[in-house]
């Protein structure tokens, strides 16, 4: 079926779009998509009974004839990106797209914060940042949009460049390269490559425009051959200069453009960690281009408060807390704990959660965490949760799931400590807040 037939359907349906036949507008777009474990096919009749007007399916054997409700595909998933460059491509949304290892996230919510001051900003929601997420964003976006900031995860090979054919983007930003979905990129070398597709696509388009960290000199070395590079960093050789002023708990910074002078700025961000001061500085340095005032800016970046368990600072009755439990690699890992070393805190106590997909590197992997936590013993008390950590050679206390950590502290209550939290989010050790 030929793109703009799809295309009108869309629009027939007023941009509603919805791939859950249980969440069914009135009047939208249902597409039948499938997974390891479900078959959206099955469910087209249950979205029309929902409200849906129209499904896109892929299986001829669930087609009701007769019912031009139906509309029948080669493959839904190909349908849906096909979709939404279709769409991109009509819109003329200036879009930022973010992809790295570590605080995608983190700083697309802190660059979408800073551009909605002066801008109608389009920007990706939680972390619909894969080949469903992405072309869903993208449908999401509309003719008044004035710029749109677009998540890009990976963990495959390729997948950025799918998804950088399917986004189009004028600017690009990768926040680092690290040690994360080694089981699917096979190697470190695998993750730099397939996150740098996004400079691949930046070199190819003219004027292609790329916002950098000039302290990476991976990212740099990636970099060349792009029309436009704006750098920010901790060099006076960059287009917004920053560093920690303050980082106990916390983190406040101050900026600058090196370009001009008597132009120092402050700004105490509610973000925990040394490791985001790169993130704050790079929607620092976007709102600085696309010129939001920069009262504008430092009013969103302090405003700002992390979800999801991410970055978070809570204070209990009895502790304090950092809650860092969405995600976990061998890079964020290091970085959370060396940032914790670093605080100023009397009674500190790590509870730390398996890495996931790490393949053939994962003991060799948690073994260097334990490594670091057996140099650094201003950390008086360490809890382990999963089985990567249980293989390796280490003196602590471990847990096989997080139920056990529960029942544990029920019997050895924690007070007046200052407790990082860090795994990833299938170890779900975020159910262990109120247990403090």
């Amino acid at each position: 079926m030929y793109i703009k037939t799809l295309y009108q359907y869309y629009k027939d349906c007023g941009g509603q779009i919805t791939t859950d036949s249980r969440n069914c507008p009135k009047g939208s777009l249902f597409i039948a998509l499938k997974g390891e474990n479900f078959d959206g096919n099955l469910y087209a009749s249950k979205a029309l009974e929902n409200g849906a007007a129209f499904v896109i399916v892929d299986n001829p054997e669930v087609v009701i004839e007769g019912d031009d409700r139906y509309i029948l595909v080669h493959d839904s998933l190909h349908a849906l990106q096909q979709m939404a460059n279709y769409h991109r491509q009509m819109l003329k949304t200036p879009i930022i797209a973010i992809t790295g290892t570590n605080g995608k996230t983190t700083t697309k919510e802190l660059i979408a914060n800073v551009l909605l001051k002066k801008y109608k900003t389009h920007y990706t929601q939680g972390n619909l940042n894969n080949h469903i997420g992405v072309p869903l964003t993208i449908l999401s976006m509309t003719a008044s949009d004035e710029m749109a900031v677009i998540e890009m995860g990976a963990n495959h090979p390729g997948e950025i460049k799918d998804l950088t054919r399917i986004v189009l983007p004028d600017y690009g930003l990768i926040t680092n390269v690290g040690k994360a979905h080694l089981e699917g990129f096979g190697s470190l070398e695998g993750v730099i490559r397939t996150k740098s597709e996004l400079y691949d696509y930046l070199k190819e388009k003219k004027n292609g425009t790329a916002f950098i960290n000039f302290d990476d000199s991976i990212l740099m070395k990636q970099a060349e051959g792009i029309s436009h590079l704006i750098t920010y960093g901790t060099s006076e050789s960059t287009s917004v200069c920053g560093k920690i002023d303050d980082s106990s708990l916390t983190l406040s910074l101050e900026w600058y453009k090196p370009t001009l002078s008597n132009n120092i700025q402050r700004i105490n961000t509610q973000l925990i960690g040394d490791y985001n001061l790169s993130n704050i500085l790079a929607a620092i340095t976007i709102g600085v281009f696309f010129k939001v005032p920069i009262e504008d800016i430092k009013e969103a970046l302090e405003q700002y408060t992390p979800q999801n368990n991410r970055s978070q600072f809570k204070k209990t009755e009895s502790n304090q807390l950092i809650i860092d439990a969405y995600n976990a690699n061998p890079t964020s890992m290091l970085a959370a704990l060396n940032n914790f070393c670093n605080l100023k805190a009397e009674h500190k106590m790590v509870i730390l959660g398996d890495m996931r997909e790490l393949g053939k590197d994962s003991l060799l992997e948690h073994q260097k965490i334990i490594d670091f936590l057996t140099k650094h013993k201003d950390i008086e008390k360490v809890l382990l949760v999963g089985d990567e950590f249980c293989k390796t050679n280490h003196p602590y206390t471990h847990f096989k799931d997080v139920n056990e950590v529960k029942n544990y502290l029920v019997s050895n209550p924690i007070t007046d400590h200052t407790i990082l939290i860090k795994g990833s989010n299938g170890i779900r050790l975020f159910t262990l807040v109120d247990s403090f």
